[in-house]
């Protein structure tokens, strides 16, 4: 029986956020869904780095159950799929688009849109939008935090391994563990130094990267290389080397409180079950605030009064990049944490069980018409 057929295209805009999000929604739709899945890609680089199986230089290979190759603009393609995946607005090959249009039987044309807590998101999830010039129609789909949107990534097994994981990772100290994957942030290092005066004993890993170059920056001096570390008054700085995404998420099982960015690693922040802050993708004119706040708003509603406060002014505080209010905010966080701990956990298991799953959503959308 022939396999469904998907294309996944994705173009590298944010760091490693596009092609991180394109690599797991494309394994999923492999591994859990048995498709006939290929990913193109516009820079196979980038992908590399986060899955070592890779070749940076092939332009076609099969990893992981699931083909990767060059995004060509010129070449039509040889034969089109069921389905076609357009990553956040990416943009479609013309040759491409005309081969859908000139097909018999057309492709269901799906663009994924980026997450977002905003509540409009609701009505516009799945609506059609037809081609102004071609016979074609494309959904947009977007992830979300209600049944009504096209859900979250999460692999089946994702919890089990996870709590497996701590089973066997038990902290061995009573310091604060600390994951910090920033964008370039100027408080960064006022709260580094908050942090070196304070009582509490922080370990804090820095994934090599962007943060640790803001890091630099903002303290004027060079930080270990990759693997190494330095003690920062009462913060001990841990340089992580780069991983793959599955090496990832154990940095963020075993932290108690994680500093994530973007859009995967925010995800992936909300099923480890830890508290965490998110620092979103800054946006002309401030879009990306109505975001956060959006997020939050539905994040803290079951939290009381004092936590609330706490999220809200430490996230603006760290987004904002205020220097002269990250110290006391943090504060604020950190006396909540008691509170948001199992909070993090409660939430993880909530989205779990009344949020839909990315890939099996969009999958059960496409299987209306294969």
């Amino acid at each position: 029986m022939r396999r469904p057929r998907f294309h996944l295209f994705c173009r590298v805009v944010d760091n490693y956020g596009d092609a991180g999000v394109c690599w797991r929604l494309a394994r999923a739709l492999a591994a859990e869904h048995a498709l006939d899945v290929s990913l193109l890609i516009d820079d196979v680089a980038t992908l590399a780095r986060i899955e070592p199986a890779i070749d940076a230089r092939a332009v076609g290979q099969n990893v992981a159950g699931l083909t990767v190759a060059r995004l060509e603009e010129a070449a039509p393609p040889r034969s089109l799929p069921d389905v076609v995946i357009e990553a956040f607005g990416c943009g479609l090959p013309a040759a491409y688009v005309g081969a859908m249009a000139a097909a018999t039987m057309k492709p269901r044309w799906i663009n994924l849109e980026y997450l977002s807590a905003e509540p409009w998101v609701d009505d516009a999830h799945a609506l059609p939008s037809p081609h102004p010039r071609l016979p074609l129609v494309r959904h947009f789909w977007f992830p979300g935090f209600t049944r009504r949107t096209g859900g979250l990534l999460r692999e089946r097994d994702l919890f089990g391994r996870r709590d497996a994981w701590r089973a066997r990772h038990a902290p061995d100290d009573d310091a604060l563990r600390i994951l910090l994957f920033t964008y370039d942030n100027a408080a960064l290092s006022a709260l580094l130094a908050h942090w070196a005066k304070g009582s509490a004993r922080i370990r804090c890993g820095v994934p090599h990267g962007v943060a640790a170059a803001s890091l630099e920056r903002g303290l004027g001096v060079r930080l270990p290389p990759p693997g190494g570390s330095v003690d920062c008054g009462n913060v001990e700085l841990r340089m992580l080397r780069f991983t793959d995404q599955d090496q990832f998420d154990t940095k963020l099982w075993h932290a108690d409180v994680n500093f994530v960015r973007g859009e995967d690693s925010f995800v992936r922040a909300q099923w480890a079950a830890r508290p965490f802050v998110w620092q979103a993708y800054r946006q002309a004119g401030a879009a990306h605030v109505a975001k956060l706040d959006a997020f939050v708003a539905r994040y803290v509603s079951d939290l009381r009064a004092d936590a609330r406060d706490a999220v809200r002014a430490f996230w603006h505080a760290f987004n904002a990049e205020d220097v002269g209010a990250i110290a006391n905010a943090w504060e604020g966080f950190r006396a909540a944490l008691p509170v948001l701990a199992p909070h993090a956990v409660t939430w993880a298991d909530d989205l779990a069980a009344h949020v839909p799953e990315l890939a099996a959503s969009l999958v059960d959308f496409a299987g209306r018409r294969l």
